[in-house]
């Protein structure tokens, strides 16, 4: 190590308080973290390209500083898709360090891992009290029944008003309108049981229909409409 003429004639001053660095939580523990190996903790992050045509919600369950799990869903570009595989390859088994500084190809999917390196380092995990932390697979309890992601899709112009496309339950198939036009309701399937179901040897037809659900006063509709065709 080199150091400059001027540090060299300095005299030597006695270093006071040495306390170490401030304890975060995790996992229902205080935590002095001064390497890798010290964090541990589950959370999500969100993350964007530079043209902002897509995003990336990201959930790491880290284990001393190891990455054991990882869901990693995009959203607004096909391209995204493709990253995300390569993303879920690559990500478990890294270090938090090595996962920040690796490619992701997807810069949405970079930028999550930037915002994840953040919340975990500073101790502002999910699981930052629960004792123990979360257990290896607690990521895909966000997906629900069906391991579908929550996506909510809507579209509307000034001239036609609003569609409902896709919510939580599942992908719309029609929307039904009260006398005055407006929506009061929905129909939809839920596409992740019907597709478990399907897979299970049921009839596609039947998996369809019984995986067909309401939601709001749908049933009182004066008028009901394709959103995608009307």
């Amino acid at each position: 190590m080199q150091y400059s003429r001027e540090v060299e004639e300095m005299i030597c001053v006695a270093k006071g308080c040495n306390h170490g660095p401030a304890p975060i939580p995790e996992e229902g523990r205080w935590v002095q973290a001064r390497q890798i190996g010290d964090i541990s903790g589950l959370t999500h992050g969100v993350g964007w390209c530079a043209p902002q045509q897509g995003a990336c919600k990201l959930t790491l369950n880290v284990k001393e500083g190891i990455i054991q799990e990882a869901l990693v869903e995009t959203l607004g570009c096909s391209g995204m898709t493709h990253s995300a595989a390569m993303a879920a390859e690559i990500l478990p088994g890294k270090t938090l360090l090595e996962a920040l500084n690796t490619d992701l190809v997807c810069d949405a999917i970079n930028t999550a891992m930037r915002e994840l390196f953040l919340q975990i380092a500073y101790g502002r995990t999910q699981s930052a009290f629960s004792e123990g932390g979360l257990t290896i697979g607690a990521g895909l309890e966000d997906l629900g029944k069906g391991l579908r992601s929550q996506i909510g899709t809507m579209y509307g112009t000034l001239k036609k008003g609003p569609r409902y496309l896709e919510m939580a339950e599942g992908y719309v198939l029609k929307i039904g309108l009260d006398a005055g036009g407006e929506i009061i309701g929905y129909q939809f399937v839920n596409l992740g049981k019907m597709m478990d179901a399907i897979k299970k040897g049921e009839d596609p037809k039947a998996a369809y229909e019984k995986n067909i659900g309401t939601y709001g006063r749908f049933a009182e509709a004066a008028q009901v409409i394709d959103p995608r065709h009307q």
